[in-house]
């Protein structure tokens, strides 16, 4: 297994690709070389595929759809090279308390288990290829918060599940790493942070840079680059980086801070007052 991938001719599987950071990673691979299978649940209106571009509807919460996909993907390219598992949903802010909890499960099934399920279904392709799978959670993986613990911990999920598949992929000549990025400038985080007045709220407690917003391009040109340097870890803004090394030491010291914010109270007893009405 080659520590650089040359994408010219391989083979990619995007999970959540039909927009955001999935349809703008989609276009830099098949700019770099490589032919794509795109899987969403939806895709816009007038998207069509086109070469080396192949358009698969599927839930990432079915494993039988997403067998069905990677079969139709080795028909058509025939193999895998690469798995970009993208597809996420970001639910309105709740607490723990309040959140339905049909919302919280969806918000598992798609974030956790549609990874879980892409992966297995695809692995036995990746390990023949000697190929890569890249897993995206988020700096929200190890940040205290409040207001959206479904998110928080399904991408811890998939921060535990990439460390595991990482070591256990090397075993067998493949590779994997995790993308963790703050907050990515997308329609999903618009209508999140911005349109949701609690979401202003919420999101008015991350300090600046940490709350710079990265372009959909950027984040995908740098998932690209992940692939293509089978990097074990993409962590971007880059200022986060910091932040994930020593979040051993931050975490205690920000936890203790939110307890006794209160703003931070005013918020949660807000948004139950408001989910309770």
């Amino acid at each position: 297994m080659k520590n650089h991938m040359d994408l010219t001719g391989k083979v990619a599987l995007v999970t959540g690709g039909a927009r955001g950071i999935g349809a703008a990673t989609v276009a830099k691979l098949v700019a770099a070389g490589a032919s794509v299978a795109v899987v969403d649940l939806r895709f816009p209106t007038d998207a069509a595929g086109a070469a080396r571009v192949l358009l698969l509807t599927g839930d990432v919460t079915d494993p039988e759809a997403m067998t069905e996909c990677v079969q139709a993907t080795v028909r058509a390219f025939g193999g895998i090279d690469i798995v970009i598992a993208n597809a996420g949903i970001t639910p309105p802010p709740a607490t723990i308390r309040t959140v339905d909890r049909a919302v919280f499960d969806s918000v598992m099934a798609v974030n956790f288990g549609g990874v879980l399920t892409i992966v297995r279904a695809a692995a036995d392709e990746i390990v023949t290829s000697g190929g890569h799978i890249l897993l995206v959670s988020s700096c929200a993986a190890f940040t205290p918060g409040m207001g959206g613990s479904a998110y928080m911990v399904s991408k811890a999920a998939v921060e535990q599940l990439g460390r595991a598949l990482r070591i256990e992929l090397a075993a067998v000549g493949a590779s994997a790493g995790l993308a963790y990025f703050g907050v990515v400038d997308t329609d999903l985080a618009r209508h999140t942070l911005d349109n949701d007045p609690m979401g202003q709220r919420i999101g008015g407690f991350l300090p600046w840079p940490l709350s710079r917003r990265l372009p959909s391009p950027r984040a995908a040109d740098l998932l690209v680059d992940a692939v293509r340097t089978r990097r074990a870890r993409l962590i971007a803004p880059a200022v986060w980086a910091p932040y994930f090394w020593f979040r051993g030491i931050l975490n205690p010291i920000l936890e203790w801070k939110l307890l006794r914010d209160n703003a931070v109270g005013d918020i949660i007893r807000d948004l139950e007052h408001s989910r309770a009405h």
